[in-house]
């Protein structure tokens, strides 16, 4: 039996026949070092670039250990934004789902305190959450943290960057001190190295290749004389792009918004995502590039925090990051979980630093090339091909990505394949579908059924 394979590991029968019904066969290399010290419950520091592998391997780590019989909370994770904890919260529902009766509860911040705080009442397991609200929660007593024997540190650094340190050691003084700390970080820094001291137990420290090497992510710089000619830059890289899915990263909400109105003007599909926006916005902003509906994502480094879109074309970095941890993150983005991925970057004069400290940071001298052929702008601004609408009832509802298909598709309907991605919320569902069948699919909804009812329906976005 391979090492690699997950059943060379000494993990619980059902979580091995649920990993090899997902198709989870081979470990990644972050788990295949990681998993062996984290099932004897070691303290475990990993580190890993975006993409590794990292969450399933504290996820099973904490499943194995858990006692479903014990309805009290066994393991916390904490994130740095609350689309990350979404994902951590999805991912270890996926892993657990042979287990049964495991309730993953996520807290995070941007939505109702209330409801958060009514479900607690009702006991969970797992919790999946960001720093803030956990605290928010602990401080007004409505979170217990006794029965913890798992903690989770995922994407440290971010954390720490963020201004979560009063916050995570608020959290760690009320978790027992007898519990396994998992600590994982695409980066290591000095803040990290401290926080570990101080919350880890004779930790075990487990690395892979942190930084993305041609071989995964290729990187294109090209430099520019003034701001104008930047915005010319993107325009013909987009052009020559012409992608389905791209981040566009700026350094400033400002120019973020900027840039996103010039984009529009031009005929782009673009939005921006800053720290601005409010949650519901934010939302479905990142809902519709999920969904394709839209093409071209402007973001600052803090508001794309958590992000995890799959088959991104590319990252375009419109002002270079403010130091090279930043950037490989900014990168991290595209070539994930093994892919190919490209990475472009613009840079003037007054970057000369930065460019110096990426080659240090990369091991590698980056020359400038040449931009594509100003003849590009003359082409067709390519459209978002998806559309995406919104359904007026979620997991509250019990509605199911099947009972949508199953309303687009049914007597008279659409084709299937002419919807995409399906995302249920508590209270509303978002639909792709594409954009030329958009009002055929909104009559279909409005004119049937989903679960026996009637629900609200509409276009977001344009």
């Amino acid at each position: 039996m391979s090492q690699l394979s997950f059943a060379s590991l000494h993990i619980r029968p059902d979580l091995l026949t649920n990993l090899s019904s997902l198709g989870y066969d081979t470990m990644t290399p972050i788990q295949a070092q990681g998993l062996p010290y984290i099932l004897k419950g070691h303290d475990v520091i990993a580190q890993g670039k975006t993409g590794s592998g990292k969450t399933a391997a504290f996820g099973l780590g904490l499943l194995e250990r858990l006692n479903s019989e014990r309805y009290e909370i066994q393991s916390l994770v904490l994130c740095p934004t609350r689309e990350l904890a979404d994902q951590v919260a999805q991912e270890i529902r996926k892993l657990a789902r042979t287990i049964g009766n495991i309730k993953v509860l996520t807290l995070c911040g941007g939505v109702p305190f209330k409801p958060q705080a009514d479900s607690l009442e009702y006991g969970a397991h797992i919790i999946v959450g960001t720093p803030g609200r956990i605290k928010d929660h602990l401080s007004k007593e409505t979170l217990k943290l006794t029965s913890v024997n798992t903690l989770v540190l995922d994407e440290a650094d971010r954390m720490l960057e963020m201004g979560f340190q009063s916050a995570l050691d608020a959290i760690v003084a009320q978790v027992p001190a007898q519990r396994q700390t998992l600590l994982l970080s695409a980066t290591f820094p000095d803040k990290i190295k401290n926080i570990a001291k101080q919350t880890m137990n004779n930790p075990v420290t487990v690395e892979v290749e942190s930084k993305h090497d041609n071989t995964s992510i290729t990187q294109y710089f090209y430099e520019v004389a003034s701001d104008e000619d930047r915005f010319t830059a993107l325009r013909l890289l987009l052009s020559g792009l012409n992608p389905e899915s791209v981040v566009v990263f700026c350094n400033t909400k400002r120019e973020a918004q900027h840039i996103t109105d010039k984009l529009i003007e031009e005929g782009f599909s673009a939005l921006d995502l800053t720290g601005d926006l409010e949650q519901r916005d934010r939302d479905q902003t990142l809902v519709q590039f999920a969904n394709k509906s839209i093409s071209i994502l402007i973001a600052t480094d803090v508001a794309a925090r958590g992000l995890d879109i799959d088959n991104l074309d590319a990252v375009i970095n419109y002002e270079l990051a403010h130091d090279a941890e930043s950037h490989l993150h900014r990168i991290g983005r595209t070539g994930r979980a093994g892919s190919k991925g490209i990475a472009y970057s613009l840079f003037s004069v007054k970057d000369g630093y930065k460019m110096t400290q990426l080659e240090d940071y990369f091991e590698q001298s980056f020359q400038a090339g040449a931009l594509p052929s100003l003849s590009n702008l003359d082409k067709p601004v390519r459209k978002a091909l998806m559309a995406t609408l919104q359904i007026g009832g979620g997991k509250k509802q019990k509605v199911r990505a099947g009972d949508i298909l199953g309303a687009l598709t049914g007597e008279h309907g659409i084709q299937s394949k002419q919807v995409g991605k399906i995302q249920i919320f508590d209270n509303w569902a978002y639909v792709a579908v594409s954009r030329d069948i958009v009002q055929t699919a909104i009559k279909k909804i409005d004119a049937g059924k989903i679960k026996g009812r009637s629900f609200r329906v509409r276009l977001i976005g344009k």
